[in-house]
């Protein structure tokens, strides 16, 4: 999350269009807030998911928002690029079966990464709440070490002794990629390698809304951290 000390004539409302969230999450991350209509400046506001992004420069072309590409039959593996490594981690597994989800319809899904979703994030900033997911899904992190933020779970999983950080020529399929964007933060699993480039699968900007998907991507972006799970 990030933090905004409130100015005079502010307005939650205005607040949570500015950042792209809505009043409901901002009440939430807040829980101070008793009466949306009622803020004081000067005090400080977390800003849920506010800066944990990832904008496509150019959108995918993809099915409706309203309706999730889903495997073919239950349980089945979505299809994944052919030169993804075997071997891949199980947070890796369970993270590419849904392949082309909507991250609004994923984190109310009832399935097991929908389940160690939260679902007050914005449908715009899930990159965090997706990979957490997918991490407790398969068995790697407990509920409570989820988080929305790119820099929360990044500070998580530094303190999670199964977990240590390496080099993008170490990384594996499924280890966790924190990058710093334009917007913010961004963070995704790494892929595999395509045309000599790193690929990633996470929850990306990629819907006409500006709304987030399960897809692939490749981007250039710094990289903060990789981490990979020990055991």
């Amino acid at each position: 999350m990030s933090a905004y000390r409130i100015r005079t004539g502010d307005t939650l409302s205005g607040i949570a269009q500015r950042y792209g969230t809505s009043v409901s999450a901002l009440m939430k991350s807040n829980p101070s807030i008793s009466n949306p209509n009622l803020i004081y400046s000067g005090r400080t506001l977390s800003i849920p998911g506010g800066r944990d992004e990832f904008r496509a420069a150019r959108p995918a072309v993809h099915s409706r928002p309203s309706q999730p590409a889903r495997p073919s039959r239950p349980g089945a593996p979505a299809a994944t690029p052919s030169n993804v490594p075997a071997g891949a981690s199980k947070p890796f597994d369970v993270a590419r079966q849904y392949l082309g989800w909507n991250a609004r319809d994923l984190k109310v899904s009832g399935n097991a990464v929908g389940r160690a979703m939260q679902d007050w994030v914005p449908n715009n900033v899930n990159c965090a709440n997706f990979v957490s997911g997918a991490l407790i899904a398969s068995g790697e992190l407990r509920q409570g070490q989820g988080s929305a933020s790119v820099s929360g779970l990044m500070g998580n999983l530094d303190r999670d002794a199964h977990f240590r950080r390496v080099s993008l020529s170490q990384a594996r399929p499924g280890d966790v990629v924190s990058m710093r964007t334009p917007g913010g933060h961004h963070v995704v699993m790494f892929a595999g390698w395509k045309n000599g480039r790193p690929l990633f699968l996470g929850s990306n900007n990629v819907n006409p809304d500006g709304s987030q998907r399960v897809s692939y991507s490749q981007m250039r972006y710094p990289i903060m951290a990789i981490h990979q799970y020990r055991g």
